[in-house]
């Protein structure tokens, strides 16, 4: 079970580097990141994730994020 603190915290500090992807599972989207994290819209992307991740319930993080 992946902890959404983790997850809100990394993408709000590491998100242009697609941490919280890498960190969740999704390594596909975590390379993307990667490539891109140059333009500084992987960064903003990230900080908008890691507050939704931050707002969601447990129940609601689990079920859309990690079990998805």
């Amino acid at each position: 079970m992946k902890s959404k603190s983790t997850a809100g915290i990394l993408a709000i500090l590491l998100g242009s580097l697609g941490a919280h992807k890498f960190y969740l599972g999704k390594i596909g989207l975590g390379v993307v990141y990667l490539l891109f994290c140059w333009t500084g819209i992987p960064g903003i992307i990230g900080l908008i994730e890691g507050i939704l991740y931050l707002t969601k319930t447990e129940e609601e993080f689990q079920s859309k994020y990690v079990n998805a």
